[in-house]
């Protein structure tokens, strides 16, 4: 009976990352409807491990059950976004002025590769190894922040972002050219030595940008911070 419940815990794991994966990956897009049987079939299992699979992406917010129409993939919360992209915009901006001193010659080096990576995946867009390269880029700038409460604040708006897996880029392709253009600016001010002010009002707005980019997609008005 034991050995029951371990292949059934392993088939949901299977299930579980199989369909985070699609989700994650952009192939089930929001309003996708999961349809177990379905599913099941195409990953060979009962409907079981699919159905706690399901469960799990629920509860972690990439999944929505709606009464009378079953589960389907999640869409962006339009509010939460809103405000976790301004709340990364202040304390991020902070996060990346404070670790400024101490991002090397070799830091900036690597975070200009990863500026040229973006710009060259610009040619034949994929929103998704944008927004990777994207993350790895911000991550090595305001990861150097000596101050663990504000860092710690900056992991969780990206954690949340990541959990709506959103990607601007994909909504708003256009986007992504001035956002290399922004980090390329940010990379000089920090270069050249800038005053803190400068290179946390340039790492604030350019995060406002990409938020504003969104809203200005669904017809909302821009943020006022």
């Amino acid at each position: 009976m034991s050995s029951t419940g371990t292949g059934t815990r392993s088939k949901s794991e299977q299930a579980y990352e199989q369909l985070k994966t699609r989700i994650l990956g952009g192939e089930m897009s929001p309003g996708y409807r999961l349809v177990l049987s379905s599913i099941a079939n195409d990953m060979g299992f009962s409907v079981v491990p699919v159905r706690e699979a399901i469960r799990r992406l629920e509860a972690e917010g990439l999944v929505h059950f709606e009464r009378n129409v079953g589960a389907t993939v999640a869409g962006i919360d339009p509010d939460l976004y809103l405000h976790t992209m301004q709340t990364l915009s202040i304390i991020e901006g902070a996060a990346t002025a404070l670790a400024a001193p101490s991002i090397s010659t070799e830091d900036l080096a690597q975070a200009r590769d990863l500026n040229n990576q973006m710009h060259e995946v610009l040619a034949n867009f994929d929103p998704i190894r944008f927004t990777q390269l994207n993350t790895e880029f911000h991550a090595l700038l305001y990861g150097h922040c000596p101050n663990p409460h504000i860092l710690d604040l900056v992991h969780r708006g990206w954690a949340r972002l990541g959990r709506m897996r959103t990607s601007t880029f994909r909504y708003v392709p256009g986007r992504a050219h001035a956002s290399v253009e922004e980090h390329e600016n940010l990379l000089n001010l920090i270069e050249s030595g800038a005053p803190a002010s400068d290179v946390e009002h340039a790492a604030r707005a350019h995060r406002t940008n990409t938020l504003n980019a969104f809203l200005a997609q669904n017809g909302q008005p821009p943020s006022p911070i």
